[in-house]
């Protein structure tokens, strides 16, 4: 799975100038006190946190789109605590999500370069989310913590003075719907046209066109690298892991590694937001289900998750489903963070889908900023112990009861 060892998941497109900039990269920025510089020139800080994990790909193409150089697009380092104590001391917020709490510190180190100073910290608050279960599921919301998050962390840096305008930074926080892309434009040109004189709604619908884009060639490319390492699997009779977690469990200052680990014992991780969803293959997998009534197609959950609204907590249910029919998946591990209000309901049923098919199944529930290094380790011990002792039947037994003529041994 393409995962941070494998790829640059912040990574922009190649470096040129912007198609509608004409203003030269070596030009001087502005004075403060003149007018707005030219948007080739304009640097944008975006905190790598939350959703972020997920849509970066959508606001690089859609801030690209809009003369932005994407070599002017700055996201802040991973989370880890001396991040934290450098630039998150004093502007704590009262909230038992960590990954919320963390916040504090993408913003302050944003503010504080001394070096690449940025003009706009951008930080949509995402209502909805794009999901590749689309119609499948009732609907793709995200956790309302995760949503208000901005407005939470920005009256930390409010609090006493504004440190924003201190800074010469001005604040960007839109409320988005990402998935209702007639209705984005609207909400993005709101957001903007302050930060960018003489944005227009048109323009505006453009580029979020490009988000749409190139958040989707994005998304191809993982899928694709997923089906190639399964394939690898299948042919060399190989277990792999699936992660079922929030995308930003990716960031290690929140995931710990924990993945990264277990792929330094040689098993290949997928992610369960960025698993195949070919036809070939889901139908392999889910066609018996169909025929028996259970679903109504291979991306449908209202068999395991009648409440299908939040975005993340419907593709973690699709990936236990999917980890339980696809043989060299022969290990699920769940990372959840500390009293995770969205993830606690999933916990058995998650469990469930998984251990029916006799597929192991292991959960990090209780992740917070404090990494346990040598409860990890043991975990990370266990799991490696236990893939290398009964890979070989799991693999066996979930074959015997999948068709034959499997895609990614035989393809058509």
């Amino acid at each position: 799975m393409p995962t941070r060892t494998l790829l640059n998941w912040f990574e922009t497109p190649p470096s040129s100038p912007p198609a509608s900039s004409s203003t030269a990269l070596t030009e001087k920025p502005a004075p403060a006190a003149a007018a707005p510089k030219d948007r080739g020139l304009l640097r944008v800080g975006i905190p790598r946190v939350l959703n972020m994990w997920s849509t970066h790909q959508f606001w690089i193409g859609f801030l690209s789109a809009l003369g932005i150089d994407p070599r002017r697009i700055e996201f802040s380092s991973d989370t880890s605590e001396e991040q934290g104590r450098s630039h998150a001391m004093g502007r704590g917020t009262v909230d038992c999500c960590y990954p919320v709490k963390c916040m504090s510190g993408h913003y302050g180190g944003l503010l504080a370069r001394s070096k690449r100073k940025i003009d706009i910290l951008f930080v949509p608050m995402i209502y909805t989310l794009p999901s590749f279960l689309g119609t499948h599921v009732t609907a793709s919301l995200s956790c309302p913590r995760v949503m208000a998050g901005p407005e939470n962390i920005k009256a930390g840096f409010l609090k006493e003075r504004d440190a924003f305008a201190e800074a010469g930074v001005r604040y960007v926080a839109p409320f988005v719907s990402l998935a209702d892309p007639p209705v984005l434009p609207k909400q993005l040109h709101a957001g903007f046209k302050d930060a960018m004189p003489g944005l227009t709604l048109e323009e505006t619908r453009r580029a979020v066109d490009a988000g749409f884009r190139a958040l989707e060639a994005w998304d191809r490319r993982l899928r694709a690298r997923s089906r190639e390492l399964l394939e690898q699997c299948a042919r060399a009779q190989r277990p792999c892991i699936l992660v079922l977690a929030r995308p930003y469990h990716m960031d290690p200052g929140i995931g710990h590694e924990i993945e990264t680990d277990l792929q330094a014992r040689g098993y290949p991780v997928l992610w369960a937001q960025h698993l195949p969803t070919d036809d070939d293959l889901l139908h392999w997998m889910f066609d018996a289900d169909i025929a028996a009534g259970h679903i109504r197609s291979p991306l449908d959950i209202h068999d395991v998750w009648p409440s299908s609204y939040s975005a993340n907590t419907n593709e973690i249910l699709w990936g236990a489903k999917f980890a339980a029919r696809m043989p060299w998946i022969a290990c699920v591990v769940r990372l959840a963070s500390y009293e995770c209000g969205m993830d606690q309901p999933t916990y058995s049923p998650v469990q469930a889908i998984v251990e029916r098919s006799g597929t192991l199944f292991f959960s990090f529930q209780d992740l917070d900023a404090t990494k346990p290094a040598g409860s990890v380790k043991i975990r990370v011990e266990t799991i490696a112990h236990y893939l290398g002792t009964r890979a070989p039947d799991i693999i066996a037994k979930k074959l015997a009861v999948n068709p034959s003529a499997c895609p990614l041994i035989e393809p058509p």
